[in-house]
């Protein structure tokens, strides 16, 4: 499919059942009743340190990337792309996107994504454009299960 098939677009609340169904077709992990509910997903979105954007091939969601900052760094989460369209840059375009929005409009200088050890597509992604690896521990705190 030509590039040009594709439409950059702001991804919303109302796209929520859209997103779901993405990131299950890429194989995403999808906590329904934590933070990627609806209402948190909402949420997210209206305290306005979250953007959501995706490509659109008319009106069908194929590529979605969940940006986020806390002030001084980005992050990039949760990109996915259909399964039947990967490997055509879409990622790509979705990641030149969060860096422009990051550098351009909130200021930033430092970015970075959280790549699951095995999910090595994306790790190969990340490192052709440019993104340095890092060897750290994560480590998080959950106030309930399923968080």
């Amino acid at each position: 499919m030509d590039s040009s098939a594709f439409i950059l677009c702001e991804v919303s609340a109302a796209d929520y059942d859209d997103v779901v169904a993405l990131w299950q077709r890429a194989g995403l992990h999808v906590r329904s009743e934590g933070r990627d509910s609806s209402p948190a997903f909402a949420r997210q979105i209206a305290l306005g340190r979250q953007r959501v954007i995706g490509l659109r091939a008319g009106t069908a969601l194929v590529a979605v990337a969940v940006l986020t900052h806390d002030g001084r760094k980005g992050w990039i989460n949760r990109v996915a792309v259909d399964p039947a369209l990967r490997r055509q840059g879409l990622a790509t375009e979705l990641l030149a996107e969060a860096e422009r929005w990051f550098r351009e409009d909130v200021g930033l200088v430092v970015w970075a994504a959280l790549i699951e050890k095995g999910n090595l597509p994306s790790q190969a992604l990340f490192q052709d454009l440019g993104y340095e690896r890092h060897d750290l521990v994560y480590v998080s705190k959950r106030t309930r299960s399923g968080a």
